[in-house]
């Protein structure tokens, strides 16, 4: 458009009275010997190049000029616009027939060969605008999408008005607008377009001539609408192709009726999923904490009903019962709470140096009563590996990784801890010699609440290891479960970074 802006209007005449001039040139030459008849088909040239580059004014210019030249050089007597012979006035007449409708048809093709190249120009680029939407999945993705396509298409302003939450339409995709007069009366017509459905108008003209609004249906279900505006600066100025702009509307509807579903199907998943872990929380603590209250419950009722009745050495055992159970609950509570706090993403992870035996002995503290009569090997180095990184957590995460050492694990087998450094990190691995991981779970078992196909027996909520896998990847680090030496057992293995650099990651503060 620009470009036939900038070319003088008349550069196209000047082109044809400077083409007729040279033919007529030519056509004198002495060595030609041109006679009138085929002179007069020689003219006709100019008249189709005319039409065909030029239109229907330079080609009627063309069959002027041409016969202008014809009479004047060609027709006795020459050199004059007398016609001496008034046949020369019907092949006159023939001419400017013959040349009228050629340069019609040559402009008719023109034309078409035009139409041609802008309807492949635009399925391309409806094409690509349809296969951009096929790929996003988000709101904002798609309106950055569409709004490209569309400036490429029809050279408008397109913007979109999408319902809230609320069910209001908000602006989107689009610098918020002055709130003129003109606005206001826009929004309200939005209001109207966007409670129309497919069948009721598709679009609507409104204010200044500049503005084409779009209800955006997909199934008779209302998702907004589009507004395509002109260029300001062209009064009156429409959008070229109101169907095309229609159908590039359309699959906006179904690309957000898409989007839409699928944030349906997310959520819902979301929430099977919040349920399903509802549930097996519900179950695991409630069957985790059923075991140590029983306990609890029989040995205090005994010890109060019938104190008197036991010795020194009894009444021990039942105290010791009661401290296990205590002690189960606070794992338990503990186990529960930290994976609150890791999944916050809300506390800052605290990072001292700190050496894996002090961590080793912490956890073995706590385990005190619950490892019974099983040996425990020490293999940490001398001097032990030092690590930087929150203790509090650590401590947690090796509790977690030897007591299912500990529960997995029969009474008098042993249960190994080592550490090394190893390129720039410090290892740390727990074996023991229990019921081991069946091969398809060690990646599994590092879920929230699941529990390996062999460990039916043995209660447990199936959180311990997830927060052990929590803690090590909060510093940076990685564990992995295998099988023990010669088949009998399991390993849990955790590297850990030497040292980090202080970030804010969700922590023990």
């Amino acid at each position: 458009m620009a470009d036939a802006a900038a070319k003088p209007r008349w550069l196209p005449y000047a082109a044809v009275v400077a083409g007729t001039a040279a033919l007529t040139a030519v056509l004198r030459l002495p060595e030609l010997r041109m006679d009138p008849v085929n002179a007069a088909l020689m003219y006709l040239f100019p008249v189709l190049i005319a039409a065909v580059y030029g239109g229907r004014g330079p080609a009627v210019a063309a069959a002027g000029a041409g016969i202008l030249a014809f009479d004047f050089f060609f027709v006795p007597p020459v050199l004059s616009f007398t016609v001496a012979d008034l046949r020369y006035l019907i092949s006159f007449a023939v001419y400017v027939a013959v040349a009228l409708l050629t340069s019609e048809l040559a402009g008719r093709l023109q034309r078409q060969v035009r139409q041609a190249v802008m309807q492949q120009k635009q399925t391309a680029i409806l094409y690509d605008i349809s296969r951009s939407m096929s790929d996003v999945s988000d709101l904002e993705s798609l309106v950055r999408s569409f709004r490209a396509g569309i400036g490429s298409l029809t050279g408008e302003e397109a913007v979109f008005y999408l319902p809230e939450s609320d069910g209001r339409l908000a602006r989107f995709g689009a610098e918020p607008a002055a709130p003129d007069e003109q606005e206001a009366e826009l929004r309200r017509i939005v209001d109207i377009a966007a409670r129309q459905t497919a069948g009721e108008g598709a679009s609507i003209r409104i204010l200044d001539g500049r503005t084409l609004l779009l209800p955006l249906t997909a199934q008779e279900e209302r998702l907004g609408v589009l507004v395509l505006r002109g260029d300001p600066r062209e009064p009156g100025a429409w959008p070229a192709d109101r169907a095309r702009c229609e159908a590039v509307a359309g699959l906006a509807a179904g690309a957000l009726a898409r989007i839409r579903r699928g944030e349906e199907a997310r959520l819902a998943q979301v929430t099977a999923e919040s349920e399903r872990l509802r549930a097996a929380l519900l179950d695991s603590v409630s069957h985790e904490l059923r075991t140590p209250l029983a306990e609890m419950i029989g040995s205090s009722s005994a010890l109060l009903e019938s104190g008197p009745l036991f010795g020194e050495a009894e009444r021990r055992e039942l105290l010791v019962s009661i401290r296990g159970g205590a002690l189960r609950m606070d794992r338990l509570v503990a186990n529960l709470l930290g994976m609150v706090r890791l999944e916050s993403g809300m506390l800052r992870l605290r990072q001292d140096w700190v050496g894996t035996d002090e961590l080793v002995g912490a956890a073995l503290r706590q385990l005190k009563e619950a490892r019974g009569s099983r040996l425990i090997e020490l293999c940490l180095g001398d001097p032990a590996p030092l690590l930087r990184g929150d203790p509090v957590l650590l401590e947690q995460m090796l509790v977690n990784l030897i007591g299912n050492a500990i529960k997995y694990s029969p009474d008098g087998s042993r249960v190994q801890i080592a550490a090394g450094e190893k390129d720039g990190a410090v290892w740390m691995s727990v074996r023991d010699e229990g019921i081991g991981i069946p091969a398809e779970d060690r990646d599994r078992i590092f879920q929230k609440f699941y529990r390996s196909s062999n460990a039916a027996s043995v209660t447990g909520t199936g959180l311990g290891l997830s927060i052990a896998k929590a803690v090590a990847e909060l510093h940076g680090g990685s564990i992995a479960a295998g099988a023990a030496d010669g088949g009998a057992g399991a390993v849990m293995t955790v590297e850990l970074p030497l040292g980090m650099a202080d970030r804010d990651r969700g922590g023990s503060e």
